[in-house]
């Protein structure tokens, strides 16, 4: 006799205590599975938007923008990184649901899930050097999904990988924003000088426009209250975006590829890249996003980094795909962390 499917909710739950460092939402969800009126809230989400992740999300930008309720003290980030102890945060959180949800539903409604987690940059660093190493500099780059861009600019931070007692720098040494990622396993990613980049271009349905204080608020509200160092790694990256500002197309990004692949020479190496945005797309949305990637590959070689989640198992690899003459190669290169706090290079 088979066992009751488990939820959207529990599955959600289960999900955050297997990532670790995040009791607050995995209560939240836990909760929030035995309550339908929040579940009906939440279900105003845009259509293939995940419902937690905006529900929560909306939640900490009221709280961000002041709204004073008892809620506020369970979370860490808005409390000098204190946490409570010993007593339950939801019933708090239902009833902030309650009190809130006409505030809450224009959010819900029209938001999006575009975090912009800088420190998958840690992972970028290993992945397009081993891209420039197989294709060649100066590199182009076509990032799907940049959101605000923040990864975009991967190369104006420094990375320090730690294995025990060694550490491994590498990355703008003058970087105002140094990046730490832990190694695992026995293997050292690339290190070395940055590859030299010829171009960079972003392509995203949703950009986040960090000229704009609700945007900006929206950005820090997507992370996690618990995980207080992503936080200060956020607003870092901030201030570096405002020195460069990386162009950024908008539109829906299948659209916009084949004009961003054709701009760039036929006789230099592109490389499209993207973490953490394929898992959204429809079965039909990859499928096409594959097919535009070969047809470009038959008049040149097109490399792709993909660094998306697998949620059957819990892993995130990072992929190198290579393109060209009609034909798929793919290589695995690490094992890492959702928000880059580690990897495992095993190429």
């Amino acid at each position: 006799m088979s066992g009751k499917p488990i939820g959207y909710w529990e599955f959600f739950a289960a999900n955050v205590h297997i990532s670790g460092d995040a009791p607050l939402y995995a209560r939240f969800a836990e909760g929030v599975a035995g309550n339908e009126e929040i579940q009906a809230l939440a279900r105003n989400a845009r259509p293939g938007q995940p419902p937690a992740n905006i529900l929560f999300a909306a939640v900490h930008f009221l709280l961000l923008r002041g709204a004073d309720d008892p809620l506020r003290r369970y979370y860490p980030n808005l409390n000098g990184g204190a946490r409570v102890e010993g007593e339950d945060p939801f019933p708090h959180f239902a009833a902030f649901c309650e009190r809130h949800r006409d505030a809450l539903l224009p959010l819900i409604r029209s938001r999006v899930t575009n975090t912009n987690e800088v420190g998958r940059s840690a992972v970028l660093h290993a992945g397009l050097r081993e891209a420039a190493r197989e294709g060649g500099e100066p590199l182009h780059l076509i990032e799907i999904g940049p959101s605000a861009g923040l990864n975009m600019i991967w190369d104006r931070y420094r990375v320090r990988y730690h294995r025990g007692a060694e550490t491994f720098e590498t990355g703008n040494p003058g970087a105002r924003l140094t990046l730490d990622c832990e190694l695992r396993g026995d293997k050292t990613p690339p290190l070395g000088p940055t590859p030299r980049i010829a171009s960079r271009v972003g392509l995203e349905l949703n950009p986040v426009d960090l000229s704009n204080a609700d945007d900006r608020d929206w950005l820090r509200a997507l992370v996690w209250p618990d995980q207080t160092g992503r936080f200060a790694k956020l607003e870092a990256a901030l201030e570096i975006y405002k020195g460069a500002s990386p162009e950024i197309r908008v539109g829906d990004a299948l659209a916009l590829l084949p004009d961003a692949l054709a701009r760039v020479p036929a006789d230099e190496p592109v490389c499209v890249y993207h973490t953490f945005v394929t898992y959204q797309f429809s079965e039909e949305m990859r499928r096409a996003f594959y097919d535009l990637l070969t047809v470009a590959g038959l008049r040149r070689k097109v490399w792709c980094l993909s660094n998306e989640g697998r949620f059957d198992n819990n892993t995130n690899p990072l992929v190198l795909w290579r393109y060209h003459d009609g034909a798929q190669e793919e290589r695995l290169l690490a094992n890492t962390q959702p928000h880059g706090a580690w990897i495992e290079w095993m190429a």
